[in-house]
């Protein structure tokens, strides 16, 4: 076991190493998921298990319809005994909703940020990595991405992505400081278009399709000659 685990850390440290090489040489690196990451599924608390006061969690059903790109706070508690046996998020852990009514909404993710440890519902991945987490959160939202887990959605009245599919996504990775470079712009977009709170909606709209454009400009990159 402890043979093991040394060649899976000896392995990291080399993808580590080969990427940081890519990054350096070419600007970018384009990895699997699986190279930044570990995904695990979510636990089986229901809604019926929400509490006033407890351990804060977060619901599939909730990231379609209460969270946005990010979040450091939770809008719903699970009592002691019940976060006991559920799967937990960490700080900068991506929270992913893996099962939707549509293409469109599956794997819609929230990119957790909160101090403390939460519970997280089933019907979810939960992707440990060590990159810039709302930097991944805003790839999850591209057209690039939406192209891959098109290809990885199955299912007809329910669309599910299965967890361990997500693996084989490719990310295109700059360096951690040009991550905060771009998350930083993409903030500033996001602020703009969520601080609209009148207007008339062909406004809003194109204001929105403005976000989307840059968010996905933003995001694809062009390896530098050698």
């Amino acid at each position: 076991m402890r043979r093991r685990q040394s060649l899976d850390r000896q392995t990291d440290r080399q993808t580590d190493g080969l990427i940081k090489l890519f990054q350096y040489v070419f600007g970018i690196a384009y990895v699997k998921l699986s190279d930044i990451a570990t995904i695990t599924r979510g636990g089986s608390f229901q809604k019926k298990d929400f509490c006033d006061d407890g351990v804060p969690c977060i619901h599939y059903g909730q990231i379609y319809t209460r969270y946005g790109l990010y979040a450091d706070e939770t809008i719903q508690c699970v009592s002691e005994a019940v976060a006991k046996k559920s799967k937990k998020a960490v700080k900068n852990d991506i929270v992913m909703a893996v099962t939707s009514e549509n293409v469109e909404d599956v794997c819609k993710c929230v990119a957790w940020l909160g101090d403390e440890d939460i519970a997280v519902s089933g019907h979810t991945a939960i992707i440990h990595h060590n990159q810039n987490a709302k930097y991944l959160s805003y790839y999850f939202h591209t057209s690039q991405f939406f192209e891959q887990k098109k290809r990885l959605a199955h299912g007809t009245k329910v669309i599910e992505v299965t967890p361990d599919h997500l693996n084989n996504i490719v990310i295109p990775l700059p360096p951690l400081a040009e991550q905060e470079r771009i998350v930083s712009v993409l903030d500033r977009f996001d602020t703009l278009c969520n601080d609209i709170s009148s207007g008339l909606p062909a406004e809003i709209e194109a204001r929105q399709k403005q976000y989307e454009y840059y968010r996905d400009k933003l995001l694809t990159f062009e390896e530098k000659a050698v």
